[in-house]
């Protein structure tokens, strides 16, 4: 188990460095769950491809240096990388964008549950991501 959840994060993460909505779409439940970093709660299908949408608007994201960890059932994993970008247009609530570089740490927590991503618990420093683009 812990392999399967191991290859479907890495589809995952593949898809979101592809900036492959559909892909990354088609790796999660109906009803996933979706934890924004010091924000809402958002859930199901439309909620998630709402957030890939605003994402690929407003950022150009890599996710390097992936280490995923999985528990032993598979039902549970963490995986931690390095987020590189550049702050395309202004996302709501934040600083103006105009074309800021950052790179930072960051994790994400995922439930699995029938092959499929029901839970994605986001967690960056937003403090550190403030002070690289708020010039």
């Amino acid at each position: 188990m812990p392999a399967l959840a191991h290859e479907l994060l890495t589809r995952y993460f593949n898809a979101l460095n592809d900036r492959d909505s559909r892909a990354c779409l088609a790796l999660l439940s109906d009803d996933v769950l979706l934890d924004i970093n010091q924000g809402p709660r958002e859930q199901g299908l439309q909620a998630f491809a709402e957030y890939l949408q605003r994402m690929q608007r407003c950022y150009r994201e890599s996710l390097d240096d992936l280490q995923i960890l999985t528990e032993s059932s598979g039902r549970r994993a963490a995986c931690e990388f390095t987020l590189s970008g550049e702050y395309l247009a202004t996302d709501d609530g934040l600083p103006d964008a105009c074309g800021q570089s950052y790179r930072l740490n960051a994790a994400t927590f995922f439930e699995i549950h029938d092959g499929k991503i029901c839970r994605v618990s986001q967690h960056f420093n937003l403090p550190d991501w403030l002070a690289q683009v708020d010039y």
